[in-house]
């Protein structure tokens, strides 16, 4: 046999090997996901420092899922200035959108979300130097970079990410500022 043949054929034996038709059905089958919703308990991650969350897989093709999630919850504000204290419990509204790829129970899941809240301060007021108290509005965008465990048929949902974020300069912050050092966990049921 010539050498170019034997180069032809051994290429063709090369590609038949590789592309096998059974081989290729069986990775690209992807279950789909059943379980399209999910609540779950989340604490620090993007929202902040904890949140009851609803979420909701709102398109899936092949391996990846696009996922928005919705929560809320109530963070403890204290103000202690001189002899002026106030303690007051008032709401965060965490909202995320993510996409997770992968097959099976095992992702990588990517996202960003907004967190907005309220805190409250204190200004002097300079003409009878009383301290007013008001409520001011917080916001922080958040980034994710983390694993996500869900069946398709629903079940134990759990995640933890990386999840730093920006806080934006709105309310009593002056500028933007980056916070690299944040991570969050995750565990629910998706159903």
């Amino acid at each position: 046999m010539k050498p170019l043949n034997k180069l032809i054929l051994s290429l063709v034996l090369f590609a038949i090997s590789v592309s096998n038709p059974f081989s290729v059905m069986a990775q690209e089958i992807v279950e789909k996901f059943t379980a399209r919703n999910g609540l779950y308990l989340e604490a620090g991650g993007s929202s902040g420092r904890y949140a009851v969350n609803y979420s909701r897989i709102i398109h899936q093709k092949g391996k990846l899922k696009l996922n928005a999630s919705v929560g809320f919850s109530m963070w403890r504000s204290s103000i202690d200035f001189a002899s002026y204290s106030s303690t007051k419990w008032l709401p965060a509204l965490p909202m995320e959108f993510t996409g997770f790829y992968g097959r099976g129970n095992h992702h990588l899941e990517l996202g960003f979300g907004l967190i907005s809240y309220l805190d409250q301060g204190i200004d002097p007021d300079p003409n009878t130097f009383k301290l007013d108290e008001n409520m001011v509005f917080g916001a922080n965008i958040s980034t994710r970079i983390g694993y996500r465990y869900q069946k398709p048929e629903g079940g134990l949902f759990f995640r933890v990410g990386y999840t730093p974020f920006f806080a934006v300069p709105v309310g009593r912050r002056g500028e933007w500022s980056f916070q690299p050092y944040f991570a969050g966990v995750s565990i629910g049921k998706s159903f």
